[in-house]
Order: C-alpha cells, then structure tokens, then sequence
C-alpha cells in the first residue's frame, strides 16, 4: 500500500511540473504565405481553365490538373475529385502586364487547405502553393509547384 502511495505522489508531482509532458504532435507548419499587395476580387480570369503539369519536389509525385475559373470563383477539378473542395474564392492583382491570382481551398470533410498562388501571362500560367492536412497528431504538407497553359474546353472552343 505504501508503494502504492509513493508511485502516485511521484506521479502527481511529475504530472503537475510537467515533466512528463509526452508530445506526439509534431509542430504546425504554416500554408503557402501569398505576396502582401492590393489583392482584389475582379474575376478578370473569369472563363478560362488551365491545363497544369508538375510535381511535388520532397517527393516528385506527378501533378496534372485543370484549374477554372467562373464567376469569380477558382476550382481545381484534382481537388474537387479528391475532396468535393466546391468553388472557393479568388482574387487578382496585376504587377508589370502580369496577373497574379491566389486563391484558398477548404475540404469541407476534412482537414485540407491548399493555397493556390499563380502568375498568369498570356495564355501561360506558373503555379506555387501548398496543400496541408493537419490533424490532431501530425501535420503534413505537400508543395506544389506547376505550368500550364489554357486548355481547350467546350466554354472556350470555336
């Protein structure tokens, strides 16, 4: 019984100075951080659908998706498929002839946002952002770096 007592008191006291705090979370890890400017909601890439090709660099996983843009609203249709993301969003600023466009995207049955940071010129787009899943546990997050190009879709077929 004495030992009993012994092995709570020590557990109590280690308990209350937190010496026994065990973590199995790792640390946050922060989304794609967007250029601070005069961000704008126009649509001014209202009607046109991407075609876009690239990869994960920690893990070269292969990307291929079409992002579109409609009534001021951005959706990836890889995410779309993956998660039900919906319409999010986006806005524009122009800097030298250049559209920049971010946009960010909430699974609304799990826990994944991906930030989408584009730069559109021409017909040619270069994509940067991020796609993170965080759980109570561990977060992980996957880079994504992409170009592409406007695709051909019935919306913008002659």
């Amino acid at each position: 019984m004495m030992q009993t007592l012994q092995v709570a008191a020590i557990t109590i006291a280690t308990l209350g100075t937190g010496a026994a705090t065990m973590s199995v979370m790792n640390e946050d890890i922060p989304d794609f951080a967007v250029p601070e400017g005069a961000w704008a909601t126009t649509g001014m890439l209202d009607g046109r659908t991407f075609r876009i090709y690239g990869e994960d660099p920690a893990s070269g996983a292969v990307l291929e998706d079409d992002i579109v843009f409609r009534d001021g609203t951005f959706q990836s249709t890889d995410c779309e498929t993956y998660c039900n993301f919906g319409w999010s969003n986006y806005q524009t600023k122009t800097i030298d002839g250049v559209v920049h466009f971010t946009s960010t995207a909430i699974c609304p049955d799990a826990p994944h946002t991906v930030v989408w940071y584009g730069r559109v010129t021409g017909d040619e787009v270069v994509i940067d952002g991020t796609w993170t899943t965080r759980r109570w546990y561990w977060t992980n997050q996957i880079e994504i770096q992409a170009t592409g190009a406007v695709a051909s879709t019935p919306e913008l077929a002659s």
